[in-house]
């Protein structure tokens, strides 16, 4: 088993900023990639930004610009800095990874338990 453990959410005004971080443990073999999504009320869990272990990352748009992923392979870490924040960023983020446990293993996705990030004066 894998248990991916998040922190750093909170409240924050807009304009501010909150890093988010996210350490993997368990059975780990290999992690194809790792990233965070987020799933605001009514609506369904998107992609927020997510980085491969080749360090090449994606980003939604909406992130675009004021977001940074960074991956620690050695130490099976992901963190999410946020800057800029805005209203419409307020979501539960979770926190993902793309686990091998061991060699010949498939893949399969692993998920944390969510950390709040709300954005609001």
């Amino acid at each position: 088993q894998v248990q991916l453990v998040e922190s750093g959410g909170g409240l924050v005004q807009p304009g501010g900023s909150l890093t988010l971080s996210c350490a993997a443990s368990g059975s780990i073999f290999s992690i194809a990639s790792m990233g965070w999504y987020r799933q605001a009320p009514g609506k369904q869990r998107e992609l927020v930004a997510n980085i491969l272990s080749g360090r090449s990352a994606n980003y939604a748009n909406s992130v675009k610009g004021r977001f940074t992923i960074s991956r620690d392979n050695a130490k099976n870490t992901v963190s999410l800095q946020m800057t800029s924040l805005k209203p419409e960023d307020t979501a539960v983020y979770y926190c993902n990874a793309y686990v091998q446990s061991r060699i010949l293993d498939p893949y399969r996705d692993y998920w944390g338990q969510g950390t709040q990030v709300t954005v609001s004066s």
